[in-house]
C-alpha cells in the first residue's frame, strides 16, 4: 500500500533522534489543512473543475466542495476499483475512498463499506490488509461485526477470506480499525462492544501474535467509554467485564495490566512490549471528556511514577511510555504532592535518566509547563511550577552534551506553541533569547534543524532572516527542510520565493521536496501545484513518488483535484505514480482535519514497535500515507 514512514521507506531510523519524535508528532503543530482551507478569497472560475453551471458551495475557501468530491473524485476512485488490478492503484484508491467517507443511510448501512469489503478476500495480502484498515478509516459503525470477526480469526472470517486462518497482519489491522471506529462513534453501547472484544484479545493466552495484542491495547485507548456516575470499586474477579462497562473500569483494567506486580502471574499473557502501550492508552482515556475523574487521574499518575521511580523494576520500554504519558496527565500546579513529585521526577530524569528518557522527559516537561491546573485553584497555584520547568529546559539547552540540547531546543518550541494555542502569556524572553543564540551559533546540522523548528513553533519572526540565511548556507537536505518548515510556521511570506526555488530543484531529493512543499503550504503558496503534478508523472523511484504525492496532498486544494484525476486515469504513467495520485486525492479530500493515523501516533512510544505498527520498511500502520 502507499506508504512512507517518518524516516522514509527503507530507512533504518535512529530511535534517539529528535527528528523521529517530530515525524510522529508534528501534524497537530503544523495543522496544515486548516491553513490550506482558510483562504479569504478564491480567484478564477471553477467551471473547469465543477462543470459549467455547477454551483460551488465553497467560495471563500480552498476546501474541495462536496459536489466536486461526489461528482468527480469518488467516481474516479470507483472506476479504479472496478477496472484496475495493480496493487498500488487499488490500495491507494481504497485508502482515499475511506478518507473521504460516505453518507450512511437511515438503516446505518454504508455504501463505501460495501465497496471496500470485497477486497478483504483478495488473494494479495497487501490489498486484503489495506481493505481491513480502510474500513476503520471509513469509521462506519456497520463495519464493527466484520472487523471483530477478522480480528478474532473467526470461522466466518476464514470463510470470507477463503483461508484456513486469517493472516496475523490482517487481524492486527482489523484491531486498529476497531479502535478508529471506537474513537469516532457516538454510540456508547457500540464502544462497549468494541472494548469487550479488545479485552478478550488482550487476555489471550499466547504471545504468538504480539502485533495483535499491541494493536488491541492501542485501540482500547482510542475507545473511551462514558464515565460512570458512581465511583468504581476494583474487584479482580470482574476486572475484564468492568473494562467494558465504564471509563473507570477501563482505567482500572489497564492499571492491572500494566503493573509490574502482576507480571509474573500473567507471564504468558502480558508481554512487556504490549504493556508498554498501557500508559499511553491511559493518558488518552483521561484526555478530552474526562471531567469528574480527578481521583482516577491522580491514581494513574501515582502508578506511572512508580514505573519510573529510582528503584523501578519496569522494563525500559514501559518506563519510556510512562515518561511520555506523564506529559499528557500532569499540569503546572504547585502545592499538590503528586504533581510536585511528577515535576521532580521528570527534572531528575532529564539529567540522570536513561538515554531516551532524558529526551522524552524534556518533551513532557515542555507540555506540562504549558498546561495550567483546573480553574478552581488560585491562579498562582495553577501555574506555580511553570517557571522552574522552563528554566530547566533552558539549562539543558545550554549545558547538555550531544543531541540532548537539540531536544531541549525543540521542547522550548513545543512549550511556546502550546502557550500560543491556549491564548496564554507568551514564552519568557530569557528562554526565547537562549534558543535564538543556540540557533545562530550552531554549526551542527541536526542540532540546528531542531533549533530552527523550535523558533518556528515560537512564531519568532525576528529570527526569520537568520533562518533564511541558514536555509541557504547549510548543505544537508534534512536541515534545509527543517529551516523551510520553521519559516512556514512563523508565516514569513518573504520565504516563498527561495523555498519555491528549492522545491523546483528537488525532484530527485524527496525529503527536501516534501519539507519544502509543506513549508509552502503553511505559507499559502499555490503556484507550485502544477509543477508537482508534472513531478509526480515523471518520478521514477518509490521515495520520490511518495514525497510528491504527500506534497500534493499537503498543499493541494480544490484546484489540484482535476490534475490528480487526470493523472489517476493516465495509463501512460506508471501504476505506482497513478496510485500515489489516488493517495494525494485522499489527502486533499479527507473528511478529517488531521491524518487518520495521527490519533494513533501522537505521543506514542514508537520505540515499543511491532511490524504492524511501524518498521524500517514502512509497512506499519503509522507508515501509511
Amino acid at each position: 500500500m502507499p506508504q512512507t514512514g517518518p524516516c522514509g521507506p527503507g530507512t533504518s531510523p535512529d530511535f534517539s533522534a529528535w527528528s523521529l519524535w517530530w515525524g510522529f508528532n508534528n501534524k497537530p503543530y503544523l495543522n496544515l489543512k486548516a491553513r490550506i482551507h482558510s483562504a479569504d478569497t478564491v480567484t478564477g472560475s471553477d467551471d473547469w473543475i465543477l462543470g459549467a453551471g455547477t454551483e460551488d458551495q465553497t467560495k471563500g475557501t480552498l476546501k474541495p466542495s462536496q459536489k466536486q468530491i461526489r461528482g468527480f473524485v469518488v467516481p474516479a476512485l470507483l472506476k479504479v476499483l472496478n477496472e484496475e488490478r495493480g496493487n498500488d492503484l487499488i490500495t491507494g484508491a481504497l485508502i482515499a475512498l475511506a478518507k473521504i467517507g460516505d453518507f450512511e443511510s437511515d438503516s446505518g448501512s454504508s455504501d463505501f463499506q460495501k465497496v471496500i469489503s470485497p477486497f478483504l478476500k483478495n488473494s494479495n495480502q497487501e490489498i486484503s490488509e489495506t481493505a481491513a484498515i480502510a474500513l476503520g478509516i471509513l469509521a462506519s459503525d456497520a463495519s464493527v461485526p466484520l472487523l471483530t470477526q477478522l480480528m478474532n480469526d473467526d470461522v466466518a472470517a476464514r470463510s470470507l477470506l477463503g483461508k484456513t486462518e486469517v493472516p496475523f497482519r490482517t487481524r492486527a489491522f482489523a484491531a486498529y480499525g476497531l479502535g478508529l471506529i471506537g474513537h469516532a462513534t457516538s454510540d456508547n453501547e457500540l464502544r462497549k462492544q468494541i472494548a469487550a472484544s479488545l479485552v478478550q484479545v488482550l487476555g489471550g493466552s499466547t504471545f504468538a501474535r504480539r502485533d495483535l495484542k499491541t494493536a488491541a491495547m492501542i485501540s482500547f485507548g482510542l475507545t473511551p467509554l462514558d464515565p460512570s456516575a458512581a465511583d468504581y470499586k476494583s474487584k479482580t474477579a470482574d476486572m475484564e467485564s468492568a473494562a467494558s462497562s465504564s471509563r473507570e473500569g477501563q482505567l482500572m483494567y489497564l492499571l492491572s495490566y500494566y503493573a509490574e506486580a502482576n507480571s509474573r502471574k500473567h507471564s504468558r499473557t502480558r508481554h512487556y512490549r504490549v504493556r508498554a502501550h498501557a500508559p499511553t492508552a491511559m493518558a488518552k482515556l483521561l484526555s478530552g471528556n474526562a471531567s469528574g475523574m480527578d481521583a482516577t487521574r491522580t491514581l494513574v499518575i501515582k502508578k506511572l511514577l512508580e514505573g519510573v521511580g529510582p528503584n523501578s523494576r519496569y522494563n525500559r520500554d514501559i518506563q519510556r511510555s510512562c515518561v511520555l504519558a506523564l506529559g499528557q496527565l500532569v499540569d503546572a500546579r504547585s502545592g499538590d504532592p503528586v504533581h510536585t513529585l511528577a515535576h521532580e521526577t521528570l527534572l531528575r530524569l532529564s539529567v540522570t535518566g536513561e538515554h531516551q528518557n532524558k529526551r522524552f522527559a524534556l518533551i513532557s516537561m515542555a507540555q506540562i509547563a504549558a498546561r495550567p491546573a483546573p480553574a478552581h485553584l488560585a491562579l498562582p497555584d495553577r501555574v506555580g511550577k511553570r517557571s522552574s520547568l522552563r528554566k530547566a529546559l533552558v539549562s539543558r539547552l545550554s549545558e547538555a552534551k550531544g543531541d540532548q540540547s537539540s531536544w531541549a531546543g525543540l521542547a522550548i518550541g513545543v512549550h511556546a506553541r502550546a502557550l500560543i494555542a491556549g491564548d496564554q502569556s507568551p514564552l519568557a524572553m530569557g528562554a526565547l533569547d537562549a534558543l535564538r543564540m543556540a540557533a545562530r551559533n550552531s554549526k551542527n546540522p541536526s542540532r540546528a534543524g531542531a533549533y530552527m523548528l523550535g523558533l518556528g513553533l515560537c512564531e519568532d519572526q525576528d529570527s526569520a532572516k537568520m533562518i533564511l540565511g541558514k536555509l541557504e548556507s547549510f548543505r544537508v537536505d534534512e536541515t534545509r527542510g527543517h529551516c523551510a518548515i520553521a519559516l512556514g510556521l512563523m508565516n514569513y511570506k518573504q520565504a516563498i520565493e527561495p523555498i519555491s526555488r528549492i522545491l523546483a530543484e528537488s525532484e530527485y531529493r524527496p525529503d527536501l521536496l516534501k519539507q519544502a512543499a509543506v513549508a509552502l503550504g503553511l505559507l499559502g503558496d499555490k503556484e507550485m501545484v502544477g509543477r508537482l503534478l508534472e513531478m509526480l508523472g515523471n518520478a521514477k523511484s518509490l521515495s520520490s513518488q511518495a514525497a510528491v504525492a504527500s506534497a500534493l496532498g499537503t498543499i493541494g486544494d480544490k484546484y489540484s483535484v482535476y490534475g490528480l484525476i487526470n493523472m489517476l486515469h493516465d495509463k501512460s504513467k506508471t501504476q505506482a505514480s497513478r496510485g500515489f495520485a489516488a493517495v494525494a486525492l485522499g489527502i486533499v479530500c479527507d473528511k478529517e482535519m488531521h491524518p487518520w493515523n495521527a490519533k494513533i501516533g501522537t505521543n506514542i512510544n514508537y520505540r515499543a514497535d511491532t511490524r504492524t505498527l511501524t518498521n524500517p520498511e514502512s509497512t506499519g500502520i503509522l507508515d501509511i500515507l
